[in-house]
């Protein structure tokens, strides 16, 4: 929802399929195993109109995982608002979304624990985009854990991050939707120690 007097980023037809067809491959595929003329075959479209919406692959990279950051937030809020008043309810209900994402037929792991990967130098712009979002998740991780009473909440909202990271890549290896319950039942035991 955009602020009070602001205007909601308007996104053109063609940029908003070009971003489309770049997620599809590049969560498929991987960032450097796809190029331009890969994609610019699957999206129907010129270079120039490429080359119009963004500078350069890197920026589209980013505009990709940008986009991709702001859904999984909204997604993650919904279920926390969902999960009612309950702090406790409220964090772990996390790990009910990341079980609803895990079962999906499109799951593939996470684009952005990839991105890190492909692109390793921490000062590489993609590098960036990535680790905003996984720090943006360890923010709301931190205030959820914060709510619940949790003494040292920054601790808390960083281990059940790591715990999360975790389940995704055994889910992602393993076809399997099991390393999201039992990592949800280690953050249960973690927040009951942390409020005891």
């Amino acid at each position: 929802m955009p602020a009070t007097g602001s205007t909601p980023e308007i996104v053109s037809p063609k940029r908003a399929h070009l971003m489309a067809t770049a997620w599809r491959l590049f969560y498929r595929d991987g960032y450097r195993a796809v190029g331009i003329d890969t994609l610019l075959a699957e999206a129907g479209v010129a270079k120039m109109t490429l080359y119009h919406h963004f500078a350069a692959k890197e920026d589209l990279i980013i505009a990709v995982l940008e986009k991709r950051d702001r859904e999984i937030q909204a997604g993650l809020q919904a279920a926390v608002e969902a999960a009612g008043r309950s702090p406790a309810r409220r964090l772990l209900a996390v790990f009910d979304w990341l079980d609803g994402w895990f079962a999906t037929d499109d799951f593939k792991g996470c684009a952005f624990i990839r991105a890190l990967s492909e692109y390793p130098e921490r000062d590489h712009p993609i590098h960036q985009a990535a680790w905003r979002h996984k720090q943006a998740v360890i923010g709301m991780l931190t205030g959820l854990a914060d709510a619940a009473g949790a003494r040292a909440p920054a601790a808390l909202g960083e281990t059940i991050s790591l715990l999360i990271d975790g389940a995704i890549v055994a889910a992602h290896a393993t076809g399997s939707t099991a390393p999201c319950g039992a990592a949800r039942a280690a953050a249960a035991s973690l927040l009951k120690l942390a409020t005891a």
